[in-house]
């Protein structure tokens, strides 16, 4: 369990997380806001709390790997690693420019950090199936970690890595969903329904749960709990609000890509900044 400044510490990295995000954004216009929001919880508790990691060996042999196969998410993930020191803080306002390390999905040859170059929908799940199965085969004991997008579970890659993890019971692999209930042009119910997405995992074989997806504290004990079985896979839906922590795009219909005026930015980061404040004060 998380002791009450642990839990602080990780909603300040929360907040840092989303006004180094939106900053980025700003700088190139625009981008995608809103499944960035939805997933900073859990990149909180991976990188501070989780995962073995060394910035300054990204490509430690024995660290746990992580997928995100919503590859459009990246600006998030990489404003983790900026602020968890994989590179500069600075380096983020080169985002998707020419030159820059951080394209606009992840891609493990430009950025120190990515493990796996993601983007095409469906595909980074099977990646890290396979990274969880080679691990296995190499006799290694790292863990991998993959967030994939509701909307991305229409996809029917994903279901067949979720049967074949589930037949070789590859125990080191940890999925999230987040489950934030939209994906790029309506909701997930409009477009197509999926239901119980606990319950279609469990049918699989998989050792499911689900929980509030900007709860670190239940976050982190949903990923011990999904550690200390050694039977199956894991998934942890992730019940997320879209743009969660952006009163801009929250304010929108929509909120999957879309533009981030600079003055608009400058408001939504003093908000944070206030938010950090009275997080450190409490």
């Amino acid at each position: 369990m998380l002791t009450k400044e642990e839990v602080r510490d990780l909603n300040i990295f929360s907040a840092e997380v989303r006004k180094a995000t939106i900053h980025a954004l700003s700088v190139v216009g625009g981008g995608h806001i809103g499944g960035a929001m939805s997933m900073v919880e859990v990149l909180a508790v991976l990188y501070n709390k989780v995962m073995r990691i060394d910035p300054d060996h990204p490509r430690m042999d024995e660290r746990d790997r992580f997928v995100l196969s919503k590859g459009h998410a990246g600006p998030s993930l990489y404003a983790t690693l900026a602020l968890r020191g994989y590179f500069p803080l600075d380096a983020l306002t080169t985002l998707n420019q020419g030159g820059t390390i951080l394209p606009s999905h992840a891609d493990r040859n430009k950025t120190p950090g990515i493990d796996f170059s993601t983007g095409s929908l469906g595909q980074g799940i099977s990646m890290a199936a396979g990274s969880a199965l080679g691990a296995r085969f190499m006799k290694k004991t790292y863990n991998t970690y993959c967030i994939v997008g509701d909307g991305e579970c229409d996809e029917g890659q994903v279901w067949e890595a979720v049967l074949a993890a589930a037949q070789h019971k590859l125990n080191n692999l940890v999925v999230f969903v987040d489950y934030n209930k939209q994906q790029l042009d309506g909701t997930i119910d409009e477009i197509c329904r999926l239901g119980d997405l606990r319950a279609k995992f469990e049918q699989f074989d998989w050792y499911a749960q689900e929980v509030d997806g900007h709860d670190v504290s239940a976050i982190y004990e949903a990923i011990c709990r999904a550690q200390a079985q050694q039977e199956r896979p894991s998934v942890i839906v992730l019940h997320t609000v879209k743009g969660q922590g952006c009163e801009y795009a929250l304010a929108q219909k929509l909120c999957h890509h879309m533009s981030i005026p600079n003055d608009i930015a400058a408001v939504e980061c003093a908000r944070l900044d206030e938010q950090i404040a009275a997080l450190k004060g409490a």
